[in-house]
């Protein structure tokens, strides 16, 4: 992989806020002292996790965090995203829990950033019930009541656009249905949710709100129309329709008539303002017309049936997870979406960025985010008013249908001991923000 990380990244604004990610369903383990979420009931079948393993200990966050925080603050970081388990909080000292991690945290110098759904629904819920909003309105109530006195910063929902099209749309994620656009109901109640929940965080005095949504520039296989169409939809599936309703108050035309009855009533709700726009950023997509099969996501198989096939990017390496490195989609899909909602589009966090790669020692990771912030700086330079980035992630954890098979993290964690190892990217980030203040 070309880089420039022998040199010095270029100067991010004064203010910039530099953080960490993780989620509470991949990092905390302690399953029993909770109550199930639909990742639980998932993970417990056979064949839907790659090694077969579950989040049942995972990295032991709820026991160990106080040596999470001491990692964060040797770290350096201005703040710490992590996720709220809405299925935790339902159970007994669930939010005794979140206020001794946020009590660390206010005293380790880090600014605590919940997020306050990231795809562990109590599994007695179902996102294709309407109610299920409400039910989040809820939580979040429940939640910024215990923890607004020391949490400014809230993110409502992590990456609807996941947790639909692979939950609920093909199947390889939880809760593991393949009702394909069929599952767009569920897309719609996630968005009321966010919007019941910027109203009950506002209700509650919090003045710094955002969503983490997932996003990539797509490119069509080929100049041939029925790539360039597959692209077009998949564009629209992907990055449109979960970015337009918070934005625009509006679903992409063509979409709208696949929304549950009443959707249009529902979103002035879906827009209520926010403070900033959360951007997960990995890679970008290369589409075509659809095939015998439906290709794959990050090596899992797709079902037949779906209108476009995801194809790989042949001139590009690839991280242990399949997906391609591009650093200037970066810049393309923060100009693009500039370009494309112009005032209507808040300013930007990256509250995702990161890669999998195995070893203690992991100099290609270090690239990928060097690479990753000088793609981010050109997009400042062009103009975007980019407020914020967050490294996924802290740790090594349960990365979902991959299991314990792919390290995204800062930190190496060896699942047998539960110890934790620094990599050297971790050591390469600690200095990057040294020299951004110094």
């Amino acid at each position: 992989m070309a880089t420039d990380a022998g040199t010095a990244l270029p100067r991010f604004p004064a203010g910039f806020l530099w953080g960490v990610s993780t989620s509470a369903h991949q990092i905390e383990g302690a399953a029993g002292e909770r109550e199930p979420s639909v990742w639980d009931v998932f993970t417990a079948r056979p064949g839907r996790v790659r090694d077969g393993s579950t989040a049942a200990v995972a990295c032991d966050h709820y026991h160990r965090y106080a040596e999470d925080v001491a990692l964060l603050a040797g770290l350096g970081v201005d703040a710490y995203r992590f996720s709220v388990s809405w299925p935790r909080v339902n159970s007994p000292g669930g939010l005794d829990f979140y206020d001794r991690l946020v009590d660390a945290l206010c005293a380790a110098g880090v600014r605590p950033v919940p997020t306050l759904f990231h795809w562990d629904l109590p599994a007695s819920l179902d996102w294709l019930d309407r109610d299920t909003a409400a039910r989040f309105a809820d939580h979040v109530t429940v939640v910024a009541e215990r923890l607004g006195d020391r949490v400014g910063t809230w993110i409502t929902l992590n990456e609807p656009a996941e947790h639909t099209l692979l939950g609920h749309a093909v199947g390889v994620h939880a809760p593991g249905r393949r009702l394909l656009f069929d599952a767009l109901p569920a897309a719609h109640h996630q968005f009321l949710a966010h919007g019941l929940a910027v109203r009950a965080l506002r209700a509650a005095g919090a003045a710094d709100i955002g969503i983490a949504n997932s996003h990539g520039p797509v490119r069509a296989a080929s100049g041939d129309p029925a790539d360039v169409a597959a692209a077009d939809l998949y564009d629209t599936l992907l990055n449109r329709l979960f970015a337009e309703p918070v934005l625009l108050g509006a679903y992409p035309d063509g979409l709208a008539e696949l929304m549950p009855p009443g959707a249009a009533g529902d979103l002035r709700t879906i827009a209520e303002p926010v403070d900033w726009y959360g951007v997960n950023y990995y890679a970008p997509s290369r589409v075509g017309a659809p095939g015998p099969a439906g290709g794959e996501y990050g090596g899992l198989a797709l079902p037949e049936g779906l209108p476009f096939c995801l194809r790989g990017f042949e001139d590009r390496p690839v991280t242990d997870s399949g997906w391609p490195v591009v650093p200037e989609g970066l810049t393309d899909l923060l100009t693009g979406f500039r370009d494309r909602y112009g005032d209507r589009l808040p300013p930007v966090v990256i509250t995702e960025n990161g890669c999998a790669y195995e070893g203690v020692d992991d100099p290609e990771r270090i690239a990928y985010l060097d690479a990753h912030l000088r793609a981010l700086h050109t997009a400042l330079t062009a103009g975007v008013d980019v407020r914020g980035y967050f490294v996924w992630s802290l740790l090594d954890n349960f990365e979902w249908a991959e299991g314990y098979t792919r390290r995204f993290g800062l930190v190496h964690v060896d699942y047998a001991t539960l110890r934790r190892t620094p990599k050297s990217s971790y050591h390469w980030f600690r200095d990057v923000l040294r020299a951004q203040r110094a």
